[in-house]
């Protein structure tokens, strides 16, 4: 056991990890220091497990490709007097293995036995295989 549980979500709108990348920059200014935030609908059960140690795995264009620490979750009010979630994460995007996954809707709960394993530093910037490749070498076992 780990002790902790890791967040998939989609990365609705980029193309690219520098598209994440650029986005979160240009927010910046309205987060804490240091932190990106994503504000999502549905509260976590696991709730301890996240925040024990783990990440928000982004799926971009049909693949994980990144990942973020979690630093906290926080309850925050929408305009529309909802309560929601916000994903406090560190400013430090990680790249991963490509990884192929269908659509889905909302966040995932990700075991870290079953998340991407991350790119060494000098393979951050390659760009990813693509899904269907990805996909057919994970079958026959060489991913």
């Amino acid at each position: 056991m780990t002790g902790f549980v890791n967040l998939m979500k989609l990365c609705v709108g980029a193309d690219s990890v520098e598209d994440l990348a650029d986005w979160q920059t240009q927010n910046a200014h309205r987060w804490p220091e240091g932190c990106a935030v994503h504000v999502t609908r549905m509260w976590p059960k696991r709730e301890a497990e996240i925040v024990a140690g783990g990440s928000l795995y982004w799926v971009i264009k049909g693949a994980v490709l990144a990942r973020q620490r979690i630093v906290a979750l926080e309850r925050v009010q929408g305009g529309d007097g909802i309560e929601r979630c916000a994903i406090v994460l560190d400013r430090e995007i990680i790249r991963t293995d490509g990884t192929p996954r269908r659509p889905f809707q909302g966040w995932r709960y990700l075991d870290p036995a079953d998340s991407p394993r991350d790119l060494p530093k000098g393979r951050a910037r390659e760009d990813a295989l693509p899904p269907s490749l990805a996909q057919a070498l994970a079958e026959i076992g060489l991913r």
